[in-house]
């Protein structure tokens, strides 16, 4: 796998992919400069288009180890750590 980093030099938060998302995006990590979940999401679909269905479909976010569904708006700082998880399945 590949990993893809940005030379910007803004302080961006380091996205890791998880599972088959690294799969379907043939690539392990990215930096993407967003402010909440939903900038990070919508970045991450215009640069990986490979994941925007899933990423429509739902995906779970995990930020700096806590995990967030469906949380759009919730903050992430700069240089934070965020990982990107197909759907949660409830049981």
């Amino acid at each position: 796998m590949v990993m893809e980093i940005s030379s910007s030099e803004h302080i961006m938060a380091h996205v890791k992919l998880m599972g088959p998302l690294r799969t379907l995006a043939g690539i392990d990590a990215l930096e993407i400069e967003a402010h909440n979940i939903n900038s990070l999401l919508k970045a991450l679909s215009a640069r990986v288009p490979a994941l925007a269905a899933e990423i429509e479909a739902g995906v779970a976010v995990a930020v700096d180890g806590q995990i967030f569904q469906d949380a759009l708006l919730q903050p992430i700082a700069p240089d934070a750590d965020v990982h990107i998880l197909p759907q949660l399945a409830g049981g």
